[in-house]
């Protein structure tokens, strides 16, 4: 949900195995947290909650990269989030 307050769910939709990596940013475009690093995750639904407890109000983005197995093809997805406390 947007707003959230101190934690919300990412949901994504992978379309192949891939390499992932997800990571927040402030609204300088400072990286604020790295939820998953490099990790291989199967294609399909998934998740991953984000705690925003030590992060002060405010704009935030979160930018999914996933570089697929099987044809190497990368997708990369930035989205806008808003932390109200």
């Amino acid at each position: 949900p947007n707003p959230f307050n101190p934690t919300t769910t990412i949901e994504f939709n992978l379309p192949e195995d891939a390499i992932v990596s997800l990571k927040v940013y402030n609204i300088a475009g400072q990286e604020v947290a790295t939820l998953v690093d490099n990790e291989e995750m199967s294609y399909g639904f998934d998740y991953v909650t984000f705690d925003a407890s030590n992060l002060s109000s405010g704009i935030y983005f979160y930018r999914l990269v996933a570089k697929g197995l099987e044809t190497g093809k990368t997708t990369q997805i930035m989205k806008k989030m808003v932390l109200m406390k």
